[in-house]
């Protein structure tokens, strides 16, 4: 993700965006492409309005708007005192942090990049929103005829389940790809990710019962627990368990 807008360049072997090497792109024109989601939000001191329009200067009320509603932001920020004019704090620090994520999706929206990268960037939304966002940016993207292609950098499951292409990285290296469904039959670290965080549906699933089975769970707290092989406990208390899969291990 950092190689599409060449914060860094590439080493060996290409990065094309419509058919031409990146590096023949005048630099401006390249980033003009590509929205960028940081996993790390980052807002700026001064008005709602102009922490939108970074991105494109002269967007209009009517843009940010069509954003912020994309980005599940609309609500709170009709709420806010002063709306578009209110005042932002350097690094948004008078924000929670999942205001501050969906802000960041928005400025990215504003403009309507061809290529939108959301780097762990909904980490701090509950599910219910994080689902609510992916439908949005699809309907974004599907109003303005598909144009726009979302890479999405995640350690859920669930957020990357309906791309047309799920890439799964393991210390680097890519361990499937494919989609949803072909990397629960042929990609053994997706499966456990994927289960470890659904387990509570792998009971209707009972060929993937099979291939992913239950062993003895030393949870304090439950005797007799047990827990998806390939996961580690994560708690005594109240048992979670973990893809076992080592901390490289991430979706694309």
């Amino acid at each position: 993700v950092n190689l599409i807008p060449r914060f860094y360049e590439v080493s060996e072997g290409s990065i094309k965006v419509d058919g031409v090497d990146v590096r023949d792109y005048p630099m401006e024109q390249l980033r003009g492409k590509v929205g960028i989601v940081p996993q790390r939000a980052v807002l700026f001191s001064g008005t709602l309005r102009q922490n939108m329009q970074w991105r494109k200067q002269d967007a209009t009320d009517e843009e940010i708007w069509q954003a912020l509603e994309t980005a599940q932001a609309a609500s709170f920020v009709r709420k806010m005192p002063d709306g578009l004019d209110s005042v932002i704090l350097q690094g948004g620090k008078n924000l929670s942090g999942g205001q501050k994520q969906r802000l960041t999706i928005a400025r990215a929206l504003v403009g309507e990049p061809e290529i939108l990268i959301l780097d762990d960037s909904a980490s701090a939304l509950d599910f219910a929103t994080d689902a609510a966002l992916r439908r949005a940016i699809a309907k974004f993207s599907a109003e303005r005829g598909n144009r726009m292609t979302t890479i999405i950098v995640s350690q859920r499951a669930n957020t990357v389940r309906y791309a047309d292409q799920i890439v799964v990285l393991d210390d680097g290296k890519a361990a499937g790809i494919g989609t949803h469904e072909q990397l629960l039959e042929s990609c053994q670290i997706y499966r456990e990710i994927y289960w470890s965080q659904n387990e509570r549906n792998l009971g209707a699933h009972p060929a993937l019962c099979k291939a992913v089975p239950l062993v003895p769970c030393g949870c304090a707290a439950e005797r007799g627990a047990q827990r998806l092989a390939g996961t580690v406990c994560a708690g005594a208390d109240r048992p979670r368990h973990r893809p076992d899969s080592g901390a490289g291990a991430g979706l694309l």
